[in-house]
């Protein structure tokens, strides 16, 4: 059972975001930041030897403690960034009943409706936008939207909720609007982070649908596999330096959320959560 003291309040908008995407100056400077070009340059300096300078700085700074992780010389930035943890620090609830978390985070669950509207990565979304498929978004209504929210110093690794298959992952590009978000009308610049998605037919939850989040600029996204059958703690992917958000998206009647998520939830707080730790149940047929 998720702990009450286990929480904290969402982090506000960084000076660098508001300057990014809330000033003149700043959003143009954006424009040339979300190019192409620049984002492969970006990806290439944090694969490359160079940027190994900035993993000492960055352990500092964040208290991460690396006892957990295996032991490695890591030959890049993003080789540090998807370290990987020792098996025996995060626990699989491998209860058939128990939904899992799929990866270390900040959790918010919210019940889908005509008009939710959900904040994800400083970008506002229905259901639909997120998934560009309102087809497939309607069959989620009256179920939950689970948000794990990652921090830096979080594991950026995730892995599959229970066992099942699944068939290929779906690619949405971001991209950047001039022109007003969905929610709030006092700013004028809207973005779409670059996602990737893969339903999962799952053997106690229904068709999931496992949403990886990935930035406006870099947001690179790792999936291992397509038309694959997986199981319960079984890694799926991982985010590349630039990715930090997992969105799943569950039916109606499939599972019934741990009742101090929904309560903080509710308060304005996010509830911390790890790789493999129990946030839900599934729900009995009646």
């Amino acid at each position: 059972m998720i702990e009450d003291n286990r929480v904290i309040i969402e982090e506000n908008d960084s000076k660098t975001l508001n300057f990014l995407y809330h000033n003149i100056l700043g959003r143009l400077f954006l424009k040339i930041l979300v190019r192409p070009t620049i984002s492969k340059i970006a990806g290439w300096f944090m694969d490359s030897r160079l940027s190994t300078v900035a993993i000492k700085k960055f352990i500092e700074k964040n208290n991460i403690d690396l006892d957990e992780y295996e032991e490695k010389k890591y030959t890049s930035y993003n080789d540090f960034f998807t370290r990987k943890i020792k098996e025996e620090c995060r626990k699989i609830d491998m209860n058939k009943k128990s939904l899992i978390s799929p990866c270390d985070s900040k959790l918010t669950a919210y019940e889908i409706n005509d008009n939710s509207i959900f904040s994800i990565k400083n970008s506002y979304y229905k259901v639909e936008d997120l998934l560009k498929d309102k087809k497939l978004a309607k069959k989620y209504k009256g179920g939950y939207c689970l948000i794990f929210r990652l921090c830096v110093d979080d594991y950026h690794r995730y892995c599959y909720i229970d066992n099942g298959k699944h068939e290929e992952n779906t690619f949405i590009k971001g991209v950047l609007y001039t022109v007003r978000p969905i929610a709030l009308d006092k700013y004028n610049i809207y973005k779409e982070n670059a996602r990737e998605y893969t339903i999962l037919n799952t053997e106690n939850f229904g068709n999931v649908v496992h949403i990886e989040v990935g930035a406006t600029m870099v947001g690179r996204i790792k999936n291992h596999h397509e038309n694959y059958e997986f199981s319960k703690g079984e890694e799926k992917g991982m985010f590349l330096f630039g990715g930090s958000t997992i969105v799943l998206l569950i039916e109606k009647g499939k599972v019934e959320i741990e009742k101090n998520i929904l309560k903080n939830t509710e308060q304005g707080y996010e509830t911390i959560v790890k790789l493999g730790e129990k946030i839900g149940t599934k729900k009995a047929k009646k």
